[in-house]
């Protein structure tokens, strides 16, 4: 299906969502940069400390999918607002926590946070664009979170220097709030709402239907549905080929992510000889320069090829998790502390550039009334493979024999599940036309209907 030249939109919306994604990302990156201290005064292994990293992982998984389902159906900008108010106010009281087991629960309580968000931010995104601005709206986003990533390590280790660990969880609880309050004042687009613009369809208005109250029935009625509704729709968007594939690739992208971020400085220190405060500013910087430029470059190709190559929103993601891939397993070598910074931030720099692609190329498959499930199922499969999964995993077999091994032992299965994710650039495009007909054919409904009306009022 042709498409036609899709009306432009705002690119407010993306700056907005994106400081969502850089809040979360800073949050969670404090703690990699304040790990040493952690370590030290709650006397820790490698693989507790890891545990630390994935220790959201229960509540994230317990909420990411009934919120995917609650985000098809109610106002998301409220959703997220609400959430974040909530998620800055328990990173604060992170501080106060005078033991491991207190930390532990405290940062478990955080999954909540970025398992709400998460659907209903992409669920926005794809909603307010059409496809041919997609690969740019989540190219921003994906910067502001590796920004925060980078923001997040630097502080850590800076203000846990200087100040002490505690006083670097309770400053970042104030930009939240701002931040809550923007994406409130957001006006929450139409669902399908991208779609239209994208086949050069005027967007429809009335939405007045799409935001009932949850509980209008009572919350026994509510929870059956929920439960039907949440098998129903996972059902459906399991049955797309492309989210089948793209999910693994998903799974192995985060996993090298969220692993290397995360132990990255611990790396430096032992093997590069680096202070605490050296190697978390330098992976800080790397993850910054890397992370803005490397999602920047994606966010162009993904648009810039979407109607040159086959499935590019896909195949172009996994040749740069292949090349990343061995990049970095280039950078494990003796070679001198330069040297290996550079490799290391041209590895960031590749990997990252696939997040933008994969994204568009999830929100483009899947028809505008299951995204929020859609993107539940793409943030829990990222949440388990990489910040459950990779931190504990790469510090246990760190215990086991060394970093650079455990770094090393890990390359090959990314690799694989990049040629995985590969497979999914020969239904992507099928999967877009699919959605765009039914966009194309709920619309000559539409005007026939309205055609009708007019006949029997002129009769």
């Amino acid at each position: 299906m042709q498409q036609a030249e899709g009306k432009r939109a705002s690119t407010w919306p993306m700056w907005v969502l994106g400081l969502v994604l850089f809040v979360d990302s800073t949050d969670q990156s404090i703690l990699r940069g304040v790990q040493p201290f952690l370590k030290h005064d709650f006397h820790l292994s490698d693989a507790a400390v890891g545990f630390l990293a994935s220790a959201f992982v229960l509540v994230n998984a317990l909420t990411t999918i009934p919120a995917g389902y609650v985000a098809d159906r109610v106002n998301r900008t409220k959703i997220i607002g609400v959430t974040i108010v909530l998620w800055s106010g328990i990173t604060a009281l992170t501080g106060a926590c005078m033991n491991f087991v207190e930390l532990l629960g405290v940062r478990g309580l955080l999954g909540f946070g970025l398992g709400i968000t998460e659907p209903s931010a992409n669920s926005l995104l794809t909603d307010y664009y059409p496809i041919q601005q997609r690969g740019k709206a989540f190219s921003i986003q994906q910067q502001l979170l590796f920004v925060g990533f980078g923001v997040g390590i630097a502080l850590g280790g800076g203000i846990g220097q200087l100040l002490g660990w505690r006083w670097a969880f309770v400053l970042i609880g104030g930009p939240g709030v701002i931040t809550a309050l923007l994406v409130m004042r957001l006006v929450e687009p139409k669902r399908g709402h991208g779609d239209r613009l994208s086949i050069g369809l005027e967007p429809e208005t009335d939405d007045a239907h799409e935001h009932q109250p949850l509980f209008e029935h009572g919350v026994g009625t509510f929870i059956g549905d929920l439960v039907r509704g949440l098998r129903d729709d996972l059902k459906t968007v399991m049955q797309i080929p492309t989210l089948r594939y793209v999910l693994v690739g998903v799974g192995v992208l985060l996993f090298s992510v969220s692993g290397v971020g995360y132990w990255l400085p611990v790396y430096l220190q032992r093997f590069a000889h680096m202070s605490i405060a050296s190697s978390t500013s330098a992976v800080g910087g790397m993850v910054v320069v890397a992370g803005i430029g490397g999602t920047w470059f994606g966010g162009r190709i993904a648009d810039r090829y979407q109607n040159q190559i086959s499935g590019a929103r896909i195949a172009l993601p996994a040749y740069c998790v292949m090349i990343g891939t061995v990049l970095f397993s280039i950078s494990l070598a003796h070679l001198p502390t330069v040297a290996v910074l550079v490799i290391q931030t041209i590895a960031i720099f590749v990997l990252v550039a696939a997040v933008p692609g994969i994204r568009a190329g999830t929100g483009d498959a899947l028809p505008a009334n299951l995204r929020g499930a859609g993107f539940a199922a793409f943030s829990l499969v990222s949440t388990l493979s990489g910040a459950a999964l990779a931190p504990p995993l790469l510090g246990y077999l760190s215990d086991l024999t060394n970093l650079r091994m455990a770094f090393l032992v890990c390359m090959p299965p990314i690799f694989l599940g990049a040629l995985v994710m590969y497979r999914a650039r020969k239904h992507l495009d099928e999967d877009v036309g699919k959605v765009l007909m039914a966009v194309q054919r709920a619309y000559q409904e539409q005007q026939a209907l309205e055609e009708q009306r007019a006949a029997e009022e002129s009769s």
